[in-house]
């Protein structure tokens, strides 16, 4: 799944399109390195996402095509760092 996809069905960032605009602004990082939105993402990937002045990391645990907004939390966890 595209890393954009990814963050709106997870629900880290709300619509797909700031979630394209968040990765060609060099915000997402997956594994330490900048991506683009078409990256494809794989459980297990570390993805970290830079809200001002501070950064969010998660790690994907599973990949959803489409998930309830109750079930969004279960395809990832919060990575201390």
């Amino acid at each position: 799944m595209r890393i954009d996809k990814f963050l709106k069905v997870s629900r880290l960032i709300r619509r797909r399109a700031v979630a394209n605009d968040a990765c060609g602004a060099e915000r997402i990082t997956v594994n330490g390195k900048t991506v683009k939105p078409s990256y494809d993402v794989k459980p297990g990937d570390v993805i970290g996402i830079a809200f001002g002045g501070r950064t969010v990391s998660v790690r994907v645990t599973e990949i959803k095509d489409s998930t309830k907004k109750a079930d969004a939390g279960a395809m990832y966890e919060v990575v201390d760092g």
